[in-house]
Formats: structure tokens, C-alpha cells, sequence
């Protein structure tokens, strides 16, 4: 039987992550079990950095961005004694359920402490839209709201000046962010992992612009191109003059949007009642707008490229 419950963030952080907190809190208290916060991650669960929560300890958070509870990253805890240390802090408070909020980093941890025999859910928190096995990941809205809110700003002042404005964007790993901004904002040409690169096309797409516009747009992944080296090729050879610019971290912050605040709140409230229910070693998902849970082992092998299936719906708008 299930009586205190922990709670924490791992990983980066993602607007949205404190609401699904606050979902945790109240929904299990409201079940009548005892909720704990762990500050700091993994990293604070191995060093016992616990604090029991009440609803006061939540209010007023749904609307704040990052995390409160802290978040770290420890690749250490892919060792089995580190893992341990984690597992005895727990002991240690009487703690019988841990629910761990982030992307597939945090899962695997989770994962491992399951096959440990901690009793564990996780929540997907990547403002990339990484995670596996769930159509939608808390932050990822808030984050893209982010990203169209400078680009609009960049447009006023790139058709202006008549110039091409290179944005480079987070998600090195998965193109959902450049994709889903370049479709919102009309992106001449969006330049990610999935979709790849290609100096030729990408300026015979500026130059075919150039023809009706006053300006051009290109978003891009972090670590796919140089976007200096980018802007002096596109100002050499097409009729705009070129600017690059690194969103960087700001795509993390702000207040979760609306949807993000839902989500987060439905799958906060879902996790508690996985684990009440017996259910271990499983995630919250959202798939076709349902919120359900799947084993984390089955997410973690999801191989869906939804980036892929947006692209070839869109493709023929670029």
C-alpha cells in the first residue's frame, strides 16, 4: 500500500513543470498520502535533499516557469551504487512511490530504479517534444510560443532593412521546434536533423523569395550549421542582407501557456492514480489527445517520427 509519495524534476527544465507538481501535491493528498518534493533531481534524491509538501507549498505555482523543486542533471546515476544511495534515502523517509517528471534521460533513471524495485511513474517534460511514447511533452507549446513571439519581432525589422533572418533554435536532437515554428511563421526554409542541409537549396529558396518579399526567414537547430557562415553566404550570394541570431535559453523560460498548465495538471493527477492503482514502471502519455499510461521500457523504444509526418504533410507550403 502506497502511503508517502515523492515527487521531482530531472533534466532540463520545461515550463509546465511546476503545474504538474502542484498535481502531484494536491492530488494525492486529496488521496490522503503524505507528498514529498526532492530538490535538485536525481542528484538531491541520492543526497536526501527531501521536503514534505501541503497545499500551501503549491499554490500559486501553476503559472511559474522552470521548476521549484530545482532540477540537475547526474550521469552517475547510471551506476548501480549511485542508484542505491537514491533507493536508501528513500528508505530512509519511508518513502513507497516516486514520481520523476523530465525527458528520456529522467526515464531511464526511473526506469532502472523500477527494475530496483522502486515503485516509480514518470511524466514527459521537454520543451523539444523528445520523449517517447507520447504525442506531446509539458513545455513544448510554451517554448514554441516563444520562438514565433522573436521571430515576428525579427520580421518587422528584417522586411525593414530588406534582409534574411537566420534563427537558430534549440533541438539538436529532434527538429518538432523548427518544424513547427517554421510552419507558423512561414519560414522560407527550416534546417534541422531530420530535414538536413543544403547550401544550394536553401539559396535558391532565399533568391525565389527575394522575388516577392522583402525579407526571408530560416530557422535552424542548434549544431546543424555554423549560422555566421550561413549569413555570409546567403548576404553573398541572394539579394538580402543577413542576420543570424541564437534564441538559446530564453526558450525555456516564461510562463507556461495555458495548454501547457492542462496538460501538465491531467498528467500530474494521472500519475498519482497509475501508482494507487498498482501500476509501476510506467509513464504518463498523451496519444490522440487521451491522456493513458504505457510502460516506460515500451516508450523509451517509440522510434515515431512525428517531426517527419508534419513535414510531408506541410512540405508543399515551403
Amino acid at each position: 500500500m502506497i502511503r508517502k509519495v515523492a515527487v521531482l524534476t530531472s533534466g532540463g527544465d520545461a515550463p509546465g513543470m511546476n503545474a504538474a507538481i502542484r498535481a502531484v501535491t494536491r492530488s494525492g493528498l486529496k488521496m490522503g498520502l503524505e507528498v514529498f518534493g526532492v530538490y535538485d533531481g536525481y542528484r538531491g534524491l541520492c543526497e536526501g535533499k527531501f521536503e514534505k509538501l501541503n497545499r500551501r507549498s503549491v499554490s500559486e505555482t501553476i503559472a511559474k516557469g522552470g521548476t521549484i523543486l530545482g532540477t540537475t542533471r547526474l550521469p552517475e546515476f547510471e551506476q548501480y551504487e549511485t542508484r542505491l544511495l537514491a533507493i536508501e534515502q528513500l528508505e530512509n523517509y519511508g518513502i513507497d512511490a516516486l514520481v520523476a517528471i523530465g525527458g528520456d534521460g529522467t526515464y531511464r533513471g526511473a526506469l532502472a530504479l523500477s527494475k530496483m524495485g522502486v515503485k516509480v511513474v514518470t511524466i514527459p517534460a521537454s520543451i523539444d517534444n523528445d520523449v517517447g511514447g507520447t504525442d506531446y511533452a509539458i513545455g513544448f507549446e510554451t517554448a514554441l510560443n516563444t520562438i514565433i513571439e522573436a521571430v515576428d519581432k525579427l520580421r518587422d525589422t528584417s522586411s525593414s532593412h530588406r534582409r534574411c533572418s537566420i534563427i537558430e533554435v534549440m533541438g539538436r536532437n529532434c527538429g518538432e521546434l523548427a518544424i513547427t515554428s517554421g510552419l507558423a511563421v512561414g519560414a522560407e526554409v527550416v534546417i534541422c536533423k531530420e530535414l538536413g542541409f543544403n547550401l544550394e537549396d536553401v539559396l535558391e529558396n532565399i533568391n525565389q523569395a527575394s522575388k516577392v518579399k522583402r525579407h526571408a526567414i530560416v530557422i535552424v537547430t542548434e549544431k546543424m550549421v555554423d549560422i555566421n557562415e550561413l549569413a555570409k553566404a546567403i548576404t553573398e550570394n541572394t539579394p538580402f542582407e543577413s542576420r543570424a541570431t541564437i534564441l538559446g535559453h530564453v526558450q525555456r523560460g516564461g510562463k507556461p501557456t495555458p495548454h501547457d498548465r492542462v496538460i501538465a495538471s491531467l498528467m500530474g493527477a494521472k500519475a498519482v492514480e497509475a501508482l494507487l492503482e498498482g501500476q509501476n514502471g510506467v509513464c504518463v502519455c498523451m496519444v490522440d489527445n487521451k491522456i493513458i499510461v504505457r510502460p516506460i521500457e515500451e516508450a523509451l523504444q517509440d522510434n515515431r517520427n512525428t517531426v517527419l509526418e508534419k513535414y510531408n504533410k506541410f512540405k508543399m507550403l515551403w
